[in-house]
């Protein structure tokens, strides 16, 4: 039991640090009130309820006051997530799992955008996705290839209700990722070309519950004007999105690219990245 115990918390910690760069450390500070509670908890029911809320207690404490403290050295800083009315996390995973931390000029580039669409379209707000960890370069963001050094941020298409076609502020994945707007007869067709040679390609349509899609249509309108935007920043160098969207909105510049049969499918979100 013992030998089972010490493998399981070596999976823990490992599943923590993957997912959020910090948990597994704060899951061993935690351990440290172990002794207290087991001396002072004789229901061994409770003394599991104590431990577990110990740990989300420190885990959020750290979270919130002590990560952007040490974010500051690496030239990160956290997105808005609820200071901001028109720049937030589209699922609260995101800033729970501290996948929220960008440089300052990234947060400045958002803000930006934000405002220049509350003057098009009152009250659109741009929801992001995976950002970066607040500390260290080089740290990979699981499951990305990059985002590792606080210069890319995935934000969330534009989408209309089907049946009154109002502006939503919401997307139809439960993860932000993996409900695409497919290709229509006619336009490059990149997903069925890449995905078959590269498994990754279209890997999260396929893990991401696709019921939520008729609840949503594509704004193309707010989606192009929130990229030429983005486009218009000097900061940025690069705008990740798929071919058949670039030419359906009509987009044109170097910046606009394709980002390569390597990574994943990009028709669900956009991705920026700074110089």
């Amino acid at each position: 039991m013992k030998i089972l115990l010490i493998v399981s918390i070596i999976l823990l910690f490992c599943v923590l640090t993957l997912l959020t760069q910090v948990g597994g450390i704060v899951l061993l500070l935690s351990f440290l009130t172990h002794r207290f509670i087991d001396a002072r908890t004789a229901s061994k029911g409770w003394r599991t309820v104590w431990k577990f809320s110990c740990f989300i207690v420190f885990y959020f404490l750290v979270g919130l006051l002590i990560l952007p403290l040490l974010a500051k050295p690496f030239n990160r800083a956290p997105l808005p997530v609820f200071s901001q009315a028109y720049v937030k996390p589209l699922r609260a995973i995101t800033w729970i799992c501290n996948r929220h931390y960008v440089r300052k000029d990234m947060i400045r580039v958002v803000n930006e955008a934000a405002a220049g669409m509350q003057q098009e379209y009152p009250g659109s707000v741009i929801n992001y996705l995976d950002a970066g960890f607040p500390l260290f370069n080089g740290y990979p963001l699981f499951p990305h290839l990059s985002h590792n050094d606080g210069k890319k941020l995935d934000l969330a298409f534009f989408y209309l209700s089907p049946d009154t076609y109002l502006p939503l502020n919401d997307a139809p994945s439960p993860t932000g990722y993996g409900i695409c707007e497919e290709p229509r007869p006619g336009e490059q067709d990149m997903p069925a070309s890449c995905s078959k040679k590269n498994w990754q390609y279209d890997l999260m349509k396929k893990l991401v519950p696709q019921s939520a899609r008729n609840g949503f249509v594509f704004d193309s309108v707010r989606t192009k004007t929130l990229l030429g935007l983005l486009m218009a920043e000097p900061e940025i160098e690069k705008v990740f999105i798929e071919p058949h969207l670039k030419t359906r909105l009509g987009l044109t510049g170097s910046k606009i690219r394709f980002h390569g049969c390597n990574a994943v499918r990009h028709d669900d979100h956009i991705h920026i990245q700074m110089k």
